[in-house]
């Protein structure tokens, strides 16, 4: 799915840095064609996600949360030099996602749009609770691998990256996009955790003789081995 981000910044050095950042991770990025017709713009663009500043020409990133809030629930985020603490009060009662601080990390922030992306639009689909690998079960719902009988306990973690794997069997998953994934507003996997988590997750999986089905690609990164 291809995702439109509607970016409400007056400043152009900003608006074109995070343009290039948020394209170069397959994301549209489209602004106001001027900044008393932010509306207009808003329903041409028709956008799964806003990001405003506060500070803004003839009206600020409030009056437009507000009117964007009026009639529609898409994911709304600030992104602010300003730091009281009140700000972020009056833009998550307004309907904001998240408020973001500037000077910021553009890292943190693509993985804060990601994974709000992921929570709004990704499970939209029904999908199914229980799917078979290699004669083993996942439990997507129980988040555990059963096999002849025997449940395999994994941490949430863990399930997560078998999970991931498995819905891609037999194809490469770069070890990029398993970092992106298992980023939440509240945990960040880094290169070295993901290493730990899959030697972990082999181990278990041995238990029910699938250890050596969670291959390593050099340098590409992993994938399920559906025989």
């Amino acid at each position: 799915m291809e995702f439109t981000v509607f970016l409400v910044e007056d400043d152009e050095a900003i608006f074109r840095s995070l343009s290039e950042k948020l394209g170069q991770w397959g994301l549209t990025v489209t602004g106001p064609d001027d900044f008393h017709g932010v509306m207009d713009s808003f329903r041409a663009a028709g956008p799964h996600l806003v990001i405003l500043d506060i500070g803004l020409p003839a009206f600020d990133g409030y009056h437009w949360c507000r009117e964007i809030r009026a009639e529609s629930n898409v994911p709304i985020v600030f992104l602010s030099s300003r730091d009281h603490p009140m700000d972020q009060v009056m833009a998550m009662s307004m309907g904001a996602d998240d408020f973001i601080q500037k000077p910021f990390n553009s890292d943190v922030l693509l993985a804060k749009l990601q994974a709000i992306l992921r929570r709004t639009y990704a499970y939209t689909d029904e999908k199914p609770d229980i799917v078979e690998w290699n004669g083993a079960v996942l439990d997507l719902k129980r988040g555990i691998i059963r096999s002849g009988g025997v449940d395999v306990e994994l941490t949430k973690n863990e399930f997560f990256i078998l999970a991931v794997l498995v819905e891609s069997r037999n194809e490469i998953v770069t070890r990029d996009e398993l970092i992106r994934k298992l980023w939440d507003d509240e945990r960040f996997v880094n290169d070295n955790t993901l290493t730990v988590n899959i030697n972990r997750l082999r181990n278990k999986l041995e238990e029910i003789g699938l250890g050596d089905k969670i291959v390593t690609k050099k340098g590409m990164g992993y994938l399920a081995v559906e025989e």
